[in-house]
């Protein structure tokens, strides 16, 4: 059961479960807690999960003003600093990634180590083109279903619009009671557009593995392996036949290397 907590100015959704080392784990774009279920499912017997609903997305306001990576990285802060958790394992995917480098950067000491899923440093034009046609899709866009259905061209592999995974997804998106707006999606989006950390990664001094999918068609392999290497002792690992969200497709596997590496992290100190 999840609660907002008071960080900074803004009430943000939370929820905690499991009992052990502190985790922290932080969405991408327009995804709320719901979107690490698998993670929150099977990993809680090892580790005290925290998911949140980032600004604009699910039970979290968006304030006015324009968004930015460094405000949500302040975000991920203060829901740290909310539940008195003096540091956490970090992991966030696609934006919640970017988000991830960035809390990394502004407050090395709350972050134990780092996964970055599905990340980059900087938007190449591919990248960039891919995020403006996602902004368009959703202004015109015949439906909420049809919108799901296109984007999810991008995110997941054929074999789970094969399969029903992501008919399933749908579905649950669609029931879900908590709206984003467009135009909160597209704040959040062009936030992430806009990011830069391309000169400060050296800066990171947490243990980091950064994952990628070998099929992902938006932060594709070669992306991800540029912010490893300006991660000094980062491990760069590639899921060939995954896309952008392996941690939903084939969760055991996901949990199992991530668990890997935070409990080699736990073991030298």
């Amino acid at each position: 059961m999840g609660d907002h907590v008071r960080a900074g100015e803004l009430d943000i959704w939370t929820e905690q479960v499991g009992e052990g080392s502190d985790v922290l784990l932080i969405g991408g774009l327009g995804d709320t807690v719901e979107s690490w279920q698998f993670q929150l499912d099977g990993l809680a017997d090892r580790y005290r999960l925290i998911a949140f609903d980032n600004r604009g997305a699910g039970r979290t306001a968006m304030p006015e003003g324009p968004a930015s990576v460094e405000a949500m990285a302040h975000d991920a802060a203060g829901v740290l600093t909310a539940l008195e958790i003096p540091s956490a394992h970090v992991a966030g995917f696609s934006g919640g990634s970017i988000i991830s480098q960035e809390l990394a950067l502004r407050h090395p000491e709350l972050v134990r180590s780092l996964v970055l899923q599905s990340t980059w440093a900087v938007p190449d034009p591919y990248l960039r083109s891919w995020g403006r046609f996602v902004r368009g899709l959703a202004e015109v866009a015949p439906s909420e279903r049809a919108f799901l259905e296109w984007f999810f061209l991008s995110i997941y592999t054929p074999r789970a619009h094969n399969d029903g995974t992501v008919d399933q997804i749908i579905e649950e998106l669609l029931a879900f009671p908590h709206k984003q707006a467009t135009e909160d999606l597209q704040r959040f989006l062009d936030a992430f557009l806009n990011h830069d950390t391309t000169d400060r990664l050296p800066n990171i001094v947490a243990p980091t593995l950064v994952l990628a999918g070998g099929r992902d068609m938006t932060a594709r392999p070669e992306l991800c392996r540029a912010v490893a290497e300006r991660i000094t002792g980062a491990r760069f690992e590639v899921m060939e036949e995954e896309s952008h969200q392996p941690f939903q497709e084939i969760p055991d596997e996901w949990n199992t290397r991530v668990d890997a590496f935070w409990r080699e992290v736990e073991a030298q100190g």
